[in-house]
């Protein structure tokens, strides 16, 4: 079965209702998708960095546990964890507040094994960090070259508006690399000062890449995809406990189903069918509404094990 890598940062998540403290998870915008994965039987692992400390150990544990592999973590031996607080609001969506503790990032790790058409994940500032840029893109630039399919979720928080002129360079690097791009009205509102989905996409997506999917909360799914094809999908309502992996999650749903229905990095360049969009995006939608319903950052097991055996008979009924 193809392959899943991931590469993100890592942070222990304690989510606050109220002002009072509901409950504390291992996180990170890629991380929360990889758990997602490695719960629904796909094959992953995960490139990081954490603190040599009580967090730290919990985080590799709890990639382990849930079929994730932990090779590539690197420790710091003499930091601490990030931690992120996370504050949801009346409709659960959260206001985050982030400490970390890497004074000398120097990202070190052996690089997996890729084959053609395995899948990775990359985004959020640890994408355009300026400090491991240079190890992030060469992983990047190795990953291309062996033929994997590269999906760039973009996830750029307001926290870092400041550094948007700095970081612009790294951002359309990222979209010259990535196969197909995610990224929030938030995201573009932040970056590029425009929320409209199609003026982001001529003015700043299409000339990198013609894969385009801009997710917009509770409004309809925007795509732009290879061939002109031009869609909406309706988000179907759904009570939400929090709404904190909702993005992270649609991500391992739409990788998930790439996997699913076979679809290829030739496939992606050359455009597939509107059909299989609306399949993808379908499990997409349905990781998404998974997570919201609990304060877990990725989908629950019982829902893990369901996709899981999905795909199997799938994969069965068309070989």
């Amino acid at each position: 079965m193809r392959k899943v890598i991931g590469i993100g940062e890592t942070v222990l998540d304690i989510i606050f209702k109220n002002d009072q403290p509901i409950g504390a998870v291992p996180g990170g915008s890629v991380f929360n998708g990889i758990i997602s994965l490695g719960r629904s039987g796909v094959p992953a692992s995960f490139i990081s960095e954490t603190g040599n400390d009580r967090v730290g150990k919990r985080i590799i544990s709890f990639l382990k546990e849930n079929g994730v592999g932990a090779d590539y973590m690197f420790v710091y031996p003499e930091s601490k964890s990030p931690i992120s607080l996370a504050f949801l609001n009346e409709r659960n969506d959260a206001d985050y507040i982030f400490y970390k503790d890497h004074p000398r990032d120097q990202l070190e790790f052996v690089y997996p094994d890729i084959e053609a058409d395995d899948i990775v994940m990359f985004g959020s500032y640890y994408a355009v960090n300026p400090v491991i840029r240079p190890q992030v893109a060469a992983f990047l630039d190795y990953a291309r070259n062996k033929g994997a399919i590269l999906y760039y979720d973009v996830n750029f928080r307001a926290s870092h508006k400041h550094e948007v002129m700095k970081l612009t360079p790294n951002i359309l690097e990222n979209l010259e690399y990535a196969d197909i791009v995610r990224g929030s009205t938030e995201d573009f509102e932040v970056m590029f000062k425009k929320t409209d989905a199609e003026v982001v996409y001529r003015s700043q997506i299409a000339f990198y890449t013609k894969n385009f999917i801009m997710t917009q909360g509770s409004d309809p799914v925007e795509l732009r995809a290879e061939g002109g094809l031009k869609k909406q999908y309706a988000v179907e309502k759904t009570e939400t406990v929090s709404t904190i992996g909702a993005g992270d999650n649609f991500n391992a749903g739409f990788i998930y189903g790439l996997i699913k229905y076979g679809i290829t990095r030739d496939m992606i360049q050359r455009g597939f069918s509107e059909a299989q969009w609306d399949q993808i995006i379908a499990c997409a939608q349905k990781y998404s509404m998974n997570v919201c319903k609990s304060i877990d950052n990725s989908v629950d097991q019982a829902f893990g094990k369901q996709m899981n055996e999905e795909m199997k008979a799938y994969q069965e009924e068309t070989t």
